[in-house]
């Protein structure tokens, strides 16, 4: 191998189970010996690995169903990355306190509104059925 160089590309990646969205870092070296012919070998942490469009997974779920962004794309559309941890408040910040008992839920009844949106199809469906049956498919007497 005679020419060659390495590029740094960032892969966007999007998880099509958990929606989980996340930027991996290759290192690509692309080499060409004397006839001309050229390769690429991709690496990840310096170790060689398949090409981002194959096999990749998701680290949230570890499904394969995965889609990948144009280059760049993430840093033009900053609000599709999950936001950071927030820091944990410190344990002397916040003065001891009761326990606060949770109030009790009491539920309401289903309100007339739903059963009519509910009632009022079926009752339609039914009366189309025994018109359709009844009077459209009973012969005609003469």
């Amino acid at each position: 191998m005679r020419d060659g160089y390495e590029t740094r590309e960032f892969w966007p990646f999007e998880c099509l189970r958990c929606l989980h969205v996340w930027e991996e870092m290759y290192v690509v070296r692309r080499l060409a010996d004397d006839h001309g012919n050229e390769v690429e070998v991709w690496l990840s942490s310096g170790v060689p690995v398949q090409p981002p469009w194959v096999g990749a997974s998701c680290p949230g779920c570890g499904d394969y169903r995965v889609t990948s962004f144009p280059t760049g794309y993430l840093a033009r559309h900053p609000e599709l990355m999950a936001a950071p941890e927030p820091e944990p408040l410190a344990a002397a910040a916040a003065p001891a306190a009761r326990p606060v008992r949770a109030p009790v839920v009491t539920r309401t009844p289903l309100p007339g509104r739903l059963l009519v949106a509910v009632g009022a199809p079926v009752a339609l469906f039914v009366g189309y059925e025994l018109y359709r049956n009844l009077v459209v498919a009973a012969p005609m007497h003469h």
